[in-house]
């Protein structure tokens, strides 16, 4: 396919088209067109495709797209809007606005409540104009450690595509054009944030990059920009804000100079004053400020601006009724922001109308901020004094195990709500779980273990998968019993083969069977059991998500396992009967062990072990040459994930595992239709999304087989870079997709050929495709079709010789001899007859191996009739280039 003239787009796919060419995130667009955020990223994925493109960016620019007139290049999302002037600070904005275009970090630095993110949010506006590749304004007050870079992401509209790291994927957003990240309230997190503005400068040196913060990062390069007190432009704030609450509001120059200097110029401390201004007069207020700064001043270990501040809030706070007061303190615990729901939840002795009537009264008096929705957020100033307040009053602990008590019922709630539209409700209350269960120590504890296992289970249902693992670990640190610890280490294990990290899920594992210990001496045969299966789990993982061939310290493991896990379970119930028969046959070669483990497996009736059973059998029957019976049990497990919890971690690791060997059982018999297919639904349907490179593969072989090599030529270069920005890790399996574009690149040569062929070598880390067994049958295949193609029979002897050659991994066998068939027949080869009969057994069992003998018969016998069967078996598969080739040798056969 030629780049820019995809097949035909559909009227959505059009309206989401338009949405990338907006720089619109996912979610946006989502919101737009009234669909889900999943449902996006399908026609994403299928505009990628159909396009031949890698990245939104790329395929925009060959879409020729132009955003609608409505659009807004340059857009900053999340940019805070205000609805009263802004006052002042002309210095600062244009030190700031000179400072970005330099593309160095530009930090505003100040006391808390003196506007930086008023600031912030104002120089966001004015430069956007400037960063036409939009960006984000994020606020860190709600974030905790550890979570910067995810929130990042989450704010820009990025998910996970493991293992590429996640910083990687930030940069390549911020890359795309000049961008403009906003970090507002970092003072917290400056270590933190310190080290991801460092990564970004390094790769995306045209991003701008503002940040805000009480304390100043220390970048290097950095060019901080100074947020003093405001000056004279304090008393202009003060009548613009005390006017519009009371319009007639007058009092004299010197008088409001006087409150404001009281106040230290801190906009924040003016704001709430004129908010009462008009309800006590100014000379009340006058003396309600000399009170409160008398009663708070002194603090010792605070700096005098906070002791100003303190005061203001402090005076505000004592203005309220016992009831406001009560529940201003107790919501200091929330960071994230709060609905009448989790107010309530703090408040059990309150009727959610009179907390509901408490809310308002606090927002009236701009102690509290309306989010919109429903929802509600303290100032981060004010919260640190409800804070403070709150551990004054003794009230701390029992309001703490009432917020306990709230997480884990909401995120109970929201796990229960996995089928349905649950993912924007987490988003706003995420940071406040997170928070919660950090509080929580590491000891067992009902409620806490009850979060930790649904916060776990609800951040791999969003895709943080690596978070997802770190709270079923807490999970396990919390859980009161033995057996629901044991369950969690077995969820932390199942999410991390979910995103092949076989050595992690292999200690996890471990742990887990180390923890199984009998309640008492009854409980001896049903903790060998669990055991049993779980030892079995472990030794499963070693062959399914290792290479027998990788040499690393799971490997000394092996020999011991099985004996272990047999121990005890002559008793055992069915389920871990078939654990154990599963892990013996993975261990075991032959037939018997594996159709043993399938049939236990349909035995105790669980699908996830039968789909586990069903792909050691196809191991068994692959080695034994057996490729069509090898697709039929792939289409059977293809339709056990149908119904599958793709949510669930256990499930979701079978679901991929189940479209990675449909995909290579299709291209094993030669169907290469059916490849593609299964290569679209796993974009649809695979549990952990889109991925750079380990998604493409499947596509790249059989597009190469099918002599679509424009397509290859578009994907391949985005794989081989997203391997390599992913650390280069060891990928054999995938090394024959590098394969496959250098075929392409030998049949259409383009001069390219070698080149890939390196890569191939190097992505399995051989010298020689010979010694990997994965890659040697489907290199030495490409070896003999390219010499074929461009007659180089030079080496045509050794070529067929290592064609034939004993493979140990036996997939695309057929294809090597096949191929070596043919060039020894072209080539004239003594013994070419003999090949081509060595070769013919494998018709039988792929259909492109039968096409392709089927012409080598007729080449060598100037047999019409074969050549003729050769293109209709071509036909058949859509291998228009290779029926193309076999055209060639039929004179006066039309095209």
């Amino acid at each position: 396919m030629v780049p820019g003239e995809p097949r035909e787009v559909s009227p959505r796919e059009a309206e989401v088209l338009a949405g990338l060419a907006e720089h619109l995130t996912n979610a946006r667009i989502a919101h737009r067109l009234q669909i889900s955020v999943r449902t996006v990223e399908s026609h994403v994925s299928s505009l990628l495709r159909k396009y031949g493109v890698a990245n939104r960016a790329a395929l925009v620019a060959l879409s020729g797209h132009q955003p609608s007139p409505s659009a807004r290049p340059g857009h900053v999302e999340g940019i805070p809007v205000s609805h009263t002037s802004f006052i002042g600070r002309r210095q600062e904005r244009q030190g700031a606005l000179a400072a970005l275009t330099d593309a160095a970090p530009v930090c505003l630095v100040g006391p808390g409540g003196v506007g930086k993110t008023r600031l912030a949010a104002v120089l966001a506006q004015a430069a956007s104009a400037s960063f036409p590749a939009g960006g984000a304004f994020i606020d860190l007050t709600p974030v905790g450690e550890g979570f910067v870079l995810r929130t990042v992401a989450d704010a820009l509209g990025l998910a996970e595509r493991p293992p590429q790291p996640l910083e990687s994927v930030v940069a390549e957003r911020l890359a795309l054009g000049r961008s403009l990240l906003v970090l507002d309230n970092c003072e917290h997190l400056l270590d933190e944030v310190g080290d991801l503005v460092e990564r970004l400068r390094s790769d995306c040196p045209q991003a701008g990059i503002l940040i805000a913060s009480r304390e100043r990062p220390g970048l290097p390069g950095e060019r901080v920009i100074t947020v003093p007190p405001l000056a004279g432009e304090a008393e202009t704030l003060f009548l613009d804000r005390a006017r519009a609450i009371d319009p007639g509001f007058a009092a004299e120059p010197a008088v409001i100079a006087e409150v404001c200097a009281r106040l230290d110029g801190l906009p924040l401390a003016i704001e709430l004053a004129a908010s009462r201004v008009a309800v006590l007069g100014i000379d009340a207020l006058r003396v309600g400020l000399q009170d409160r700064l008398r009663l708070l001043s002194g603090a010792r270990g605070r700096p005098p601006r906070h002791r100003s501040l303190r005061a203001v809030i402090g005076w505000s706070y004592d203005l309220l009724e016992e009831e406001e007061r009560a529940l201003l303190r107790r919501l200091a615990v929330f960071a994230g922001g709060f609905d009448l729901a989790a107010a309530t939840a703090l408040m059990p002795d309150t009727p959610p109308s009179a907390t509901a009537d408490v809310i308002g009264r606090l927002a009236d008096k701009s102690l509290l901020g309306v989010v919109g929705g429903g929802r509600w957020r303290l100032l981060e100033t004010i919260r640190a004094f409800a804070a403070d307040r709150l551990a004054d009053s003794g009230e701390t602990e029992e309001t703490l195990q009432l917020r306990l008590r709230w997480a884990a019922g909401t995120a109970s709630t929201l796990e229960s709500r996995l089928d349905g539209n649950w993912a924007p409700q987490f988003d706003l209350v995420t940071d406040d779980l997170r928070a919660t269960l950090a509080d929580t120590p590491a000891v067992p504890d009902r409620q806490a273990h009850g979060l930790a296992r649904s916060l776990a289970h609800l951040t791999f249902a969003r895709r943080f998968h690596r978070e997802a693992i770190g709270h079923y670990l807490a999970a396990a640190d919390r859980a009161r019993d033995a057996a629901d610890g044991h369950q969690d280490l077995l969820s932390a294990a199942a999410t991390a083969v979910s995103i092949a990290d076989g050595p992690l899920a292999f200690r996890l594992l471990m742990r887990a069977a180390d923890q199984v210990e009998p309640a008492d001496q009854t409980d001896q045969a049903e903790a060998a059991g669990l055991r049993a299966a779980t030892l079995s789990s472990a030794l499963v993982v070693t062959h399914r998500y290792r290479g027998a061939h990788d040499r690393d310290p799971m490997s000394e493991h092996l020999p011991a396992l099985i004996d272990k896990a047999t121990v005890g379970t002559a008793a055992a119930d069915s389920r871990t009967a078939a654990l154990v028969a599963i892990a013996r046959a993975w261990d075991q070669d032959g037939l018997e062990f594996a159709r043993s483990a399938v049939e236990a497996a349909r035995e105790c009736g669980d699908v996830i072990v039968l789909l586990s059973a069903l792909d050691v059998l196809t191991r068994a029957y692959a080695r034994a040459g057996r490729m069509r019976a090898v697709q039929r049990i792939c289409r059977e497990r293809l339709t056990l994930i149908e119904h599958l919890p793709a949510h669930e971690p256990s499930a979701a690791a079978e679901i991929v595992d189940t479209f990675h060997s449909a995909a290579r059982a299709e291209l094993c018999v030669g169907d290469l239709p059916a490849a593609l297919a299964v290569a679209d639904r796993a974009q649809r349907e695979d549990p952990i999304g889109e991925h750079p490179y380990l998604s493409i593969p499947k596509t790249i072989r059989p597009l190469a087989l099918s002599g679509r090599f424009p397509e290859v030529f578009q994907q391949a270069p985005a794989m081989w870079e997203a391997w390599h920005q992913a650390g280069s890790p060891r990928s054999a399996w995938m090394s024959t997709a590098i394969s496959a574009a250098a075929l392409a690149h030998g049949l259409a040569g383009t001069g390219e050929f070698d080149l890939w062929r390196s890569r191939a070598l190097e992505m399995a880390r051989m010298e020689d495709a010979a010694s990997s067994p994965v890659l040697a049958p489907f290199a030495a295949f490409v070896d003999a079709r390219v010499a074929v193609h461009t007659r180089a029979y030079h080496q045509a002897a050794a070529l067929v010789e290592r064609a034939f050659a004993p493979f140990a991994v036996r997939w695309y066998e057929a294809y090597a001899r096949s191929a070596g068939a043919e060039l020894a027949v072209v080539a004239g080869l003594p013994a070419a007859a003999e090949r081509l009969a060595a070769a013919m057994p494998y018709a039988e069992q792929n259909d492109w191996a039968a096409a392709c003998l089927a012409r080598t018969r007729g080449i060598l016998h100037g047999d019409r009739d074969a050549l003729a069967e050769a293109v209709e078996r071509w036909t058949s598969i859509d291998a228009r280039f290779e029926r193309a080739c076999t055209l060639r040798l039929l004179p006066g056969r039309k095209p």
